[in-house]
């Protein structure tokens, strides 16, 4: 559980450093034009820091770290995560500095969102395992009345 309270908090910190990052590196170039930096900070925020708070609340619920897949799920999406955003990072700070970016990069960000889909198959398939079965949770209402 508290790895992935560490994993929303180093993500929240990156996510801020990531606008603060984007506001200064295009006012100190004057640039006024659309970048991937635009939407890094974003991305962090969302995929990372609220996604790994709605992780921890299904952790509570379920005990998903207790299933085969999780520890898989853990890195596999954290290194595409990783992998999505610096690519963004660097083509955004490319535009800014006035640099085109090559088509490796392109290959590069499409590896970094392939691994993230992977890291969520093995977080879905991880959490309907550890979901109770419908005879379990029909006869807990049972007991429970």
């Amino acid at each position: 559980m508290r790895k992935i309270y560490v994993a929303a908090h180093v993500y929240m910190i990156l996510g801020l450093i990531s606008g603060l990052y984007y506001r200064e590196l295009t006012k100190l170039n004057d640039f006024t034009g659309d970048s991937q930096l635009g939407v890094v900070h974003t991305h962090i925020l969302a995929l990372g820091m609220l996604f790994f708070l709605i992780v921890l609340a299904l952790e509570k619920l379920f005990t998903l770290t207790a299933g085969k897949l999780f520890t898989a799920f853990f890195w596999v999406y954290n290194a595409g995560l990783a992998l999505t955003v610096g690519m963004m990072l660097l083509r955004g700070t490319m535009t800014v500095l006035g640099h085109q970016a090559g088509p490796a990069l392109d290959g590069i960000s499409g590896l970094g969102h392939i691994t993230i889909t992977l890291g969520l198959i093995f977080f879905f398939i991880n959490l309907g395992k550890c979901l109770p079965e419908k005879e379990q949770a029909a006869q807990e209402k049972v007991e429970a009345a």
